[in-house]
C-alpha cells in the first residue's frame, strides 16, 4: 500500500496556487515501538495555512520546503506498536495533507467515546475553531450580560460560534460578513441581533445604526479596513480580541495596523492577540461545556466539506474568495 502526501515546493507570493506543492507518492512507512499508523479521514482547512506556508516570525516553525503540509485532522489508527492506542481508535492531531500518518501515540488525542457527535466536530465546534471561539471570547475579553459584542469575519468557522457564545452569555451580537446570504444566515439561522454586509454597506455607519450604545468586545478575524470601522465605534475601555488577520494574508507585504490606532490611548482600549495551543491544558473544560450547548441546541455549527486529497490546494482558498460557510474540511 502506497501513500499519497502533498509537500511544500514553494512559498506562496500571493493566493496559494497549485504549484506551491508536489504531490507525491511513496510506500507506507514502518513502525517503531510506541509509534501508530493513522488513515486520515479528514482534514482542517484554515486561514492559518498561509501564515505555516511562509518563511515569516509566527508562533510555530514555518512548514519546510520538502515537508508534508502541516493540517490538523482526524482518523483511524490502522497499525499500533503502543499500549496506548489500538487499531480502530479513532483520533486527531496534526496529520498533515497525506492518506497516512506516522506518530509516537503520545502526540495524538483520541475522540471522546462518550460524546454522541460526528468525528468532524473535532475539527469544527469542538476542535480548534471552536476552542478559538470559546478562550478568545471568554477569556480575552471578559463578557457581561448587556454588553455589545461585534464579529467579523461572523459567518466563519470560528465567528459563528462566538457569536453564538456571546448570545449564550447575554450579549447583544452583531456579524460582519461577506454576502447577503451569509448575513441571512447569522440573523435567521443563529440567532446574531443584526449584520452588515462589508462589501455593499459602509461598515462604520452600519454599526452607529446597529451599536446606539456603542461597541464593548470586538473579536476580530479579518483585521484592514473592517477592523478600522470597528474601532471608530468602540466605547471607552472596550476589549478586541484579535484571532486573525486574513483580509491581508495573501498581499505578500507586512499587513498594516489600523490608522486610528491612537484610539487605544483615548478610549483606553485593551487589544490582546492569543493563539489557541496557548490554552491546551484547559481544552477538556471547553470541550465539556461546549458539548452540552450542541446538544441543547445552543450552538448550531456548519461545515463545508470538500472531496478528495488532490483537492486540497485549490479547497484552501474557499477561506479568501469567501465562497465557504462555516468550517473547511477536506475529506480524504
Amino acid at each position: 500500500m502506497n501513500n499519497r502526501k502533498f509537500i511544500l515546493d514553494k512559498r506562496p507570493q500571493a493566493q496559494i496556487t497549485d504549484d506551491l506543492f508536489k504531490l507525491v507518492t511513496e510506500p507506507l512507512p514502518t513502525l517503531k515501538d510506541g509509534e501508530v499508523l493513522v488513515r486520515n479521514q479528514y482534514l482542517s482547512l484554515d486561514p492559518t495555512h498561509r501564515i505555516w506556508m511562509s518563511d515569516m516570525e509566527q508562533y510555530m516553525p514555518p512548514i519546510a520546503l520538502g515537508e508534508v503540509v502541516r493540517a490538523g485532522g482526524v482518523g483511524v489508527v490502522t497499525e499500533s506498536k503502543s499500549p496506548l492506542l489500538k487499531t480502530g481508535d479513532l483520533v486527531m492531531g496534526l496529520l498533515g495533507w497525506q492518506d497516512y500518518s506516522l506518530h509516537p501515540a503520545a502526540a495524538l488525542r483520541p475522540l471522546p467515546k462518550e460524546m454522541d457527535i460526528p468525528p468532524t466536530a473535532f475539527l469544527s465546534v469542538l476542535g480548534l475553531t471552536g476552542m478559538t471561539a470559546y478562550f478568545g471570547l471568554l477569556d480575552i475579553t471578559a463578557p457581561k450580560a448587556g454588553e455589545t459584542l461585534v464579529v467579523s469575519g461572523a459567518a466563519g468557522a470560528v465567528g459563528s460560534i462566538v457569536g453564538q457564545i456571546g448570545l449564550i452569555k447575554g450579549l447583544r451580537v452583531i456579524g460582519i460578513a461577506g454576502t447577503d446570504a451569509k448575513c441571512a444566515w447569522l440573523t435567521k439561522e443563529l440567532g446574531f441581533h443584526g449584520a452588515i454586509n462589508y462589501k455593499t454597506q459602509d461598515v462604520k455607519k452600519a454599526l452607529a445604526e446597529l451599536c446606539p450604545k456603542g461597541v464593548d468586545i470586538y473579536f476580530d478575524n479579518v483585521g484592514g479596513a473592517t477592523t478600522e470601522a470597528v474601532w471608530s465605534n468602540l466605547n471607552m475601555y472596550a476589549r478586541v480580541s484579535l484571532c486573525g488577520m486574513i483580509s491581508g494574508y495573501n498581499d505578500g507585504k507586512p499587513i498594516p495596523g489600523p490608522r486610528n490606532y491612537s484610539l487605544i490611548l483615548m478610549k483606553r482600549l485593551k487589544v490582546q492577540g492569543f493563539i489557541v495551543s496557548d490554552y491546551g491544558a484547559r481544552w477538556p473544560e471547553a470541550i465539556g461545556e461546549m458539548y452540552q450547548w450542541v446538544k441543547q441546541g445552543r450552538i448550531k455549527y456548519a461545515e463545508d466539506i470538500v472531496e478528495g486529497l488532490e483537492n486540497a490546494p485549490r479547497a484552501v482558498n474557499k477561506l479568501f474568495d469567501g465562497s465557504n460557510t462555516g468550517k473547511l474540511i477536506l475529506k480524504c
